[in-house]
């Protein structure tokens, strides 16, 4: 779900996908997915044993697979032929493999564990229901990212300047080039997230229970991850100051979106893999402390690079100075960082990316 936190937590890339035009036409491109899946739900039924979880959870990725390769398409404007000559199979297979089939699995494993533990609604004992909403949610939620990705790639190639495109090249570049902070960070958050759940576990049965588990181990999950997104944004190294620079209504604001909302879908989804797929119970204390720490860890590791690519991006997009642009040392550093483009790079969006930004 990295690609959904890039969409919605840097600035010029939300600001792209939410315009009054682009919602517009991702409420319809959003609804027929959904139609299509609630349709494809009601056949498939008859034929094949959806009550079965893994045949469940294939049919999800499968047809989110065949939304996102749709939605993209929608997002880009362009027939598939051209989609496909332009982007190439790499990206095309990216974005249905992990977009389409990976998020979609995520996503209807999330749903049913959502029914699960705040409806009491378990998908082992009533099929029919969850199964129905977490085909037409994941498809639905599917769309809409690869929509969104699709218009992001749609501006890239008319020339506009784009930082970070969401596809995790970034992420990996930064894992090269400064995989101790990113280790220190995600082994840090993870040694904290297990100690939370051990510590709840001393309350006995209530410490252990499946709702106060989830709750108070995304809280704690929620405050690394925006201490890591606060490290890596603030340009002296020190967090605390750069919190009290956003002020304490946007930064709760920002803790609870995405930093927890996100720090327990993380945590649902991997109670789904154990409870639906692996029929494990999520009450055993070693699997609450597998659950705590991966939870915890993920979110410490992809803040991080979150907020290190804000900070990137409100640095490229104010322009680089003339007098650093004439240095080959501080250009090669800034290209090697992904800050700036390769020089030898004459496209319309690395010409674009030359020139200084006007200011409001």
């Amino acid at each position: 779900m990295l690609h959904r936190l890039t969409l919605r937590v840097l600035p010029s890339l939300n600001a792209a996908v939410t315009e009054a035009s682009v919602r517009k036409r991702k409420r319809w491109v959003m609804l027929a997915p959904g139609l299509v899946a609630f349709a494809l739900y009601r056949l498939f039924k008859l034929v094949f044993p959806l009550s079965d979880p893994f045949l469940l959870i294939g049919a999800c990725g499968g047809f989110s697979a065949l939304a996102a390769l749709w939605a993209y398409r929608m997002g880009r404007s362009e027939r598939l032929a051209t989609v496909i000559r332009e982007d190439g199979f790499k990206r095309v297979g990216w974005l249905m493999g992990w977009i389409g089939f990976v998020y979609g699995v995520q996503l209807s494993l999330l749903v049913l564990t959502l029914l699960y533990l705040f409806v009491d609604y378990n998908f082992l004992v009533h099929p029919d229901g969850p199964a129905m909403m977490a085909l037409i949610i994941s498809c639905t939620a599917v769309s809409r990212d690869a929509f969104e990705i699709g218009h992001i790639r749609r501006l890239e190639h008319q020339g506009g300047q784009i930082v970070t495109f969401p596809d995790g090249q970034a992420f990996r570049r930064m894992a090269r080039m400064e995989p101790a902070a990113l280790a220190r960070w995600t082994i840090f958050a993870a040694a904290g997230g297990i100690g939370v759940s051990l510590a709840l576990a001393l309350f006995g049965e209530f410490g252990r229970g499946e709702l106060v588990q989830t709750l108070i181990v995304s809280v704690a999950a929620a405050c690394l991850g925006y201490a890591a997104y606060l490290m890596a944004n603030s340009h002296s190294g020190n967090w605390i100051l750069r919190l009290k620079s956003l002020g304490w209504v946007q930064g709760l604001r920002f803790w609870a979106w995405p930093c927890f909302t996100f720090a327990m879908t993380y945590y649902l989804v991997q109670v789904g893999i154990f409870t639906f797929l692996l029929r494990v119970n999520v009450t055993n204390g070693l699997v609450q402390t597998f659950l705590a720490g991966t939870t915890a860890g993920l979110m410490a590791c992809y803040c991080y690079y979150l907020g290190n690519r804000a900070f990137v991006e409100s640095q490229t997009l104010q322009g680089i100075p003339d007098n650093l642009r004439s240095c080959p040392f501080v250009m090669k550093i800034l290209t090697q960082t992904g800050i700036v483009s390769d020089p030898q790079d004459k496209s319309p969006a690395n010409l674009e990316a030359g020139q200084p930004q006007k200011t409001s």
